[in-house]
């Protein structure tokens, strides 16, 4: 038995729709999470970055006006501080998000897909 996709999304989100596209296609088994109906827990987003093997910043949507209200760019903050901006903001969260058992991906570009469906 594979391990289940699944797409953390906002669903009027291009790149959210491109990512669903794909993997309709590819006719892969997944399940969609919109993370403003079901927001990411600390604990997940922690997860989730862990699994991307990135660092939380990597994550922050910089074009966000929240960014920019928060004044993110400059900031010197923790992986764990920024997580918690993005808990209380989801719309600072890169997306689509896309996991699959011990990794995940950002779906931007689409392509990176790829790397959970091969």
């Amino acid at each position: 038995m594979s391990t289940k996709i699944v797409v953390y999304e906002k669903p009027t989100c291009t790149k959210c729709r491109q990512a669903n596209k794909l993997l309709k296609e590819c006719g892969v088994d997944y399940e969609k999470i919109n993370y403003y109906e079901k927001p990411l827990s600390a604990n997940k987003l922690k997860e989730l970055v862990k699994k991307m093997g990135i660092s939380a910043r990597d994550l922050l949507r910089t074009s966000e006006q929240v960014y920019r209200d928060l004044k993110l760019a400059k900031a010197e903050l923790s992986d764990k501080e920024i997580i918690d901006l993005m808990v209380k903001h989801p719309d600072l969260i890169q997306r689509p998000i896309v996991e699959k058992g011990s990794k995940a991906v950002l779906g931007r570009p689409t392509e990176n897909i790829n790397e959970l469906i091969n």
